[in-house]
């Protein structure tokens, strides 16, 4: 790192600088990251350890948006898939091959729990879709790109593809390879007008807690994982709660069965357009990813020496006594 990349906070000195050499991240991110360094009165001049962290967090939100690093999203977007139709598949699954002793109680948690892991150790990566729906939705709320969208979904197909492919090399076909299906006497219309509604509602607590178009954080994950497991205990006799079209999607390629896959395509994507309608209402138009991409490219278009030539990506590194930020 070269001496004019290079600001040092020590004692609470330096702000100023480090202001004008962060104006790129925002009016709100340098408020706060303002407010966290005036609260910094230790002696030893060491960083607060929530100002590191917050500052930490803003530069993940940068690189969500640094197109080099598109592989890595699209790439925890396959595996993150990948392990939640492993799960929601394969409850199914293992239920029919060991005679019930995984019950629909657990079947119907599992996914849920696995969606709030997935959130904790990848959200801040790619955002943690995990469902064209909910890609879907927050491009239509404005807070992600719509030129990503198309490699979003593939990547998501694949993972849910591959997932329900080990299941079949696993188990076979036993379970309906863990395929979503409509009730005993339920008819497609209804399983389609619940898949609609269940969908809306996970919509609307994604976009409630999310930072962008990120599943991020404690909330996140609790407030989403629970939906999934709790939509799941009392829907999945009606429509079996996917509200994913990958999720239903896979173990019907697989299966070779597509008779009632129409209804876990069609709602999910319905109920997202009325997720986004309501989080409308609730909340007027999206604008955190738009400020984001912003910061982003406004950064982008300085001129070398503005940005020192150094790496694109902005890094915080905290070190003994020290808070080093290299441009």
């Amino acid at each position: 790192m070269s001496r004019d990349c290079s600001l040092k906070l020590s004692n609470g000195i330096g702000f100023l600088g480090l202001s004008q050499r962060l104006s790129h991240f925002g009016a709100h991110g340098m408020r706060e990251i303002k407010r966290k360094v005036d609260m910094e009165s230790t002696e030893s001049g060491q960083p607060d350890p929530a100002q590191q962290q917050l500052m930490i967090e803003r530069q993940l939100a940068f690189d969500f948006y640094n197109p080099s690093l598109e592989w890595r999203r699209l790439f925890a977007e396959t595996w993150g898939t990948f392990l939640l139709v492993l799960v929601a598949a394969g409850g199914g699954v293992v239920a029919a091959m060991s005679g019930g002793k995984v019950t629909l109680g657990m079947m119907v948690v599992a996914p849920g729990i696995m969606v709030m892991a997935i959130i904790y150790f990848m959200g801040a990566v790619s955002g943690a879709h995990l469902n064209p729906a909910v890609t879907l939705a927050f491009a239509l709320r404005q807070d992600f790109p719509w030129k990503r969208v198309p490699g979003y979904m593939l990547a998501q197909v694949i993972g849910g593809i591959s997932a329900a492919v080990f299941l079949r090399a696993m188990f076979g076909t036993v379970g309906a390879l863990g395929a979503t299906l409509p009730g005993g006497g339920v008819t497609g219309g209804k399983a389609l007008a619940m898949e609609v509604v269940l969908t809306a509602g996970l919509v609307n607590t994604i976009l409630g807690t999310a930072s962008g178009a990120r599943n991020t954080g404690t909330n996140g994950a609790i407030a989403v994982g629970g939906y999934i497991a709790l939509a799941g205990l009392w829907a999945t006799p009606v429509s079996g709660a996917s509200m994913n079209p990958v999720r239903s999607l896979a173990p019907d390629v697989v299966r070779g069965n597509f008779h009632t896959t129409w209804i876990y395509l069609v709602g999910p994507l319905v109920g997202a357009l009325i997720g986004v309608a309501f989080e409308r209402i609730l909340k007027g138009q999206g604008l955190g990813g738009r400020q984001d991409r912003g910061a982003w490219h406004t950064w982008r278009r300085q001129p070398g020496p503005a940005r020192c030539g150094c790496r694109a990506s902005t890094e915080i590194i905290a070190r003994t006594g020290r808070l080093w930020l290299s441009t």
